[in-house]
């Protein structure tokens, strides 16, 4: 499809002057400022792309002019392309003016490839944009088509590319300029002149890659389209012939759609992990609301209370302005998902925290959400690592689920201290439990004290290989404080005037 008007379509949509103003878009090119795009009531008056503004306004002193912003027209190109998605899942950009869909598979539900494009060049037209679209066997062969055809809708029959091209200007085949001044100086202007010449001094002379351009046009070189979006694993979806705004509407029919996903996924023996709903407005405009799950799901009821969920949060950010026309489920993300017999056994905990995580996840955000994972070591501040509660469980052999009792691993503080604090410690004898401490400006008194708890460091994690020992102490003073403190550095070993701190504290 190509949007031959984009940049002027987007100022006349936002301006009050008549449409059929002539208007032209200028930027300084070569030290002067030059036409790069202009509307069809300028291209009446002979006014062409490259023409100097200068000249333009001699011939015509009332001239319209806008600067050009190829930011703005990559915005609402990127927005089109968004919008274009009801018709196909698979569209790509083709910058500066153009996009790329595959529509294998699509059209039937348009009733054919050729109501799918008047459909698609009446709605854009209806929102103020000229195109021109074509259908076409290869992208190539498409893009020339409908860039030099003529034609507002063209399709071409499979197998015919040839004849489709035959005609046209080289300038068809998305070559660069210096090259297609360069055929038309050995006479070589339309794509039948080259057809049928020996390919190997046509290389030599322009280049490989106008040789591999017309193999792409004629499908005898695959050419790929890139989507701008994931493609889902699994989609359905609903049109309205009403279009709907209530939050019980848009949730019922999620409700309806999660069930045909159920039954996709339950053929493929699959259950999602990400999960996405799109919202067509009727303006063009699109939400696409997406949330993980910790493990895969497809239940229709749990899909649709986990939207609920999201919605709730989102709140007017999802706008329904006039309505939505269609709305879309997609399973971006699936996993293995084999069904669980149920009835004989207890409630599955697993399950019902996952879908806890799940629902915490859709109005936090699901990275949000963490669980602490042991890891393979023994000093406290590096023991456990929080990861998202999502993340896929490791195997117990690295330690996940294993108790202190299991582990052999002394009891550890309920609150550990990121970075531990500093203390004033006294203690009856250097390598001893200290007696009293100082913490925060408040002296403590030890009543009871438990320990040491020798914890040799690891040599590599510093650099410069200085790490000390440390010796932990459970204590728990006369005014009520439970804490965990550590001696830094073997007494007469390691350092002569060893350090305390505070690591944690006890309930």
């Amino acid at each position: 499809m190509w949007l031959r008007r984009l940049a002027t379509d987007r100022i006349a949509r936002a301006s009050p002057a008549p449409a059929d103003a002539p208007l032209v878009i200028v930027a300084p090119i070569k030290s002067a400022l030059r036409i790069t795009a202009l509307n069809d009531a300028a291209a009446r008056l002979r006014l062409k792309s490259g023409m100097a503004l200068a000249d333009a306004r001699a011939m015509y002193p009332s001239l319209a002019v806008e600067h050009a912003d190829p930011d703005a027209d990559q915005r609402l190109l990127e927005a089109i392309a968004d919008w274009c998605d009801r018709f196909t899942p698979l569209v790509g950009l083709a910058p500066p003016d153009g996009l790329a869909f595959d529509i294998t598979g699509c059209a039937h539900l348009f009733g054919g490839e050729k109501a799918l494009c008047r459909d698609l060049v009446t709605r854009l037209a209806a929102q103020g944009f000229a195109t021109r679209v074509a259908v076409a066997d290869t992208l190539g062969c498409a893009f020339a088509v409908a860039h030099f055809g003529g034609a507002e809708v063209c399709l071409v029959p499979p197998g015919d590319m040839r004849a489709a091209l035959a005609p046209l200007p080289l300038a068809a085949l998305r070559l660069a300029p210096e090259v297609v001044d360069a055929l038309a100086q050995v006479g070589l202007k339309q794509i039948f002149d080259v057809l049928e010449r020996p390919r190997a001094p046509l290389a030599a002379r322009f280049g490989v890659e106008f040789i591999r351009r017309i193999d792409q046009a004629l499908g005898r070189e695959d050419e790929p389209i890139k989507p701008r979006l994931p493609v889902p694993t699994a989609l359905v979806e609903r049109r309205f012939a009403d279009p709907i705004a209530l939050e019980a509407d848009v949730l019922g029919t999620i409700d309806h759609l999660a069930h045909d996903l159920d039954r996709v996924l339950e053929r493929r023996g699959e259950g999602a992990r990400l999960l996405q709903v799109a919202l067509f407005r009727t303006d063009g405009a699109v939400h696409r609301i997406e949330l993980g799950t910790s493990a895969p799901v497809r239940d229709p009821a749990r899909v649709r209370r986990l939207f609920a969920d999201r919605l709730a949060v989102l709140g007017d950010a999802c706008d329904p302005g006039f309505g939505f026309d269609m709305l879309r489920l997609s399973a971006l993300v699936t996993e293995r998902f084999d069904p669980l017999q149920t009835g004989f056994a207890a409630p599955d905990q697993d399950a019902e925290l996952a879908h806890l995580i799940d629902r915490l996840g859709a109005r936090f955000g699901l990275r949000r959400v963490t669980r602490l994972v042991p890891q393979d070591t023994h000093i406290p501040e590096f023991a456990v690592a929080a990861v998202p509660a999502h993340a896929p469980r490791s195997s117990s052999a690295n330690g996940e689920g294993m108790t202190a009792h299991d582990s052999l691993i002394p009891a550890r503080p309920i609150r550990l201290f990121d970075h531990p604090e500093r203390i004033e410690a006294i203690a009856e004898v250097p390598d001893g439990p200290p007696v009293r401490f100082r913490w925060r400006h408040v002296l403590h008194e030890v009543a009871h004290s438990e320990g040491p708890e020798r914890i040799a460091m690891e040599w590599w994690r510093d650099e410069h290989g200085n790490v000390l020992t440390r010796d932990y102490f459970r204590v728990e003073s006369r005014q009520g404080a439970r804490a965990w403190l550590y001696r830094e550095g073997l007494f007469g070993r390691e350092t002569a005037q060893p350090r305390w701190f505070l690591h944690g504290l006890f309930a």
